[in-house]
């Protein structure tokens, strides 16, 4: 009798294991994608509050050397996960998940102070109607067309409010990122047709604030705007992970 009893418990908790397995599995998977002169640990503070909230969160490593080898990177990431994907992209990065992401498994995308270009459209084409980005004085070019920012660009421009040691380690760690890159145009523009969020940083001196607006309206976005640099994912984490989440809770059940 008494065996019974605990082979009929064990079939219980196995039951609500599994249950529970099942229900996690309905949720999208979050790919995360950088954006120039940046590495994937963009995400550091944003990862773990999406994990807290149940979410499998992984950051594509983009090489920064063309469009469609970033594009490449960000597929292969989204090729390795299971079930439906939110796709984020953060700057140059909101090019990378427009041209990527009309892969069946994405279902919404979040640009975090991105671009968002249409098709026939280049990020280095975008913005002239606007006066230009202080951060786009501090870029340098070398031999081979690769630009890197200076230390006094990431410092006053790119992550102006962020602590101090905080700046010198993304100038340290910055992805130098090829021309060609940010030449190549779109000849995708996923936002057409996939759900998608944005956040403005009102502070932004990589890209006009007015600009990251114009986008936002063009693709009908939910939008919000938070008191940030450039790099809002590192200066206001918990916001960009609650829309983030939102987006996710969105998704079509699959």
């Amino acid at each position: 009798m008494k065996t019974r009893l605990v082979a009929a418990v064990l079939l219980i908790l196995m039951g609500a294991y599994a249950n529970l397995v099942i229900a996690q599995g309905t949720k999208p998977a979050v790919v995360l994608v950088h954006g120039a002169w940046a590495d994937g640990s963009s995400w550091a503070k944003v990862i773990p509050l999406l994990e807290k909230a149940g979410l499998n969160a992984v950051a594509v490593q983009n090489p920064l050397t063309s469009l469609a080898d970033d594009v490449a990177a960000t597929k292969r990431a989204i090729a390795r996960l299971d079930g439906q994907v939110i796709l984020v992209g953060h700057s140059y990065g909101g090019a990378v998940i427009s041209e990527g992401g009309n892969d069946p498994k994405v279902v919404g995308l979040v640009y975090v102070a991105a671009f968002a270009p249409d098709v026939g459209e280049a990020v280095g084409d975008l913005g002239k109607e606007f006066p230009p980005a202080p951060g786009g004085a501090e870029l340098r070019p070398d031999a081979g067309g690769f630009l890197t920012m200076t230390t006094k660009g990431v410092l006053e421009n790119f992550a102006q409010d962020l602590p101090l040691a905080e700046r010198k380690l993304l100038a340290a760690t910055q992805g130098p990122t090829n021309d060609a890159a940010l030449g190549a145009k779109l000849t995708n523009a996923a936002w057409k047709t996939k759900r998608n969020w944005y956040v403005v940083a009102a502070n932004d001196r990589m890209i006009p604030p007015d600009l990251e607006r114009k986008f936002a309206k063009a693709m009908n976005a939910k939008t919000i705007t938070l008191p940030s640099s450039h790099v809002a994912m590192l200066s206001h984490p918990a916001e960009v992970a609650k829309l983030i989440i939102e987006a996710a809770k969105s998704a079509p059940a699959n």
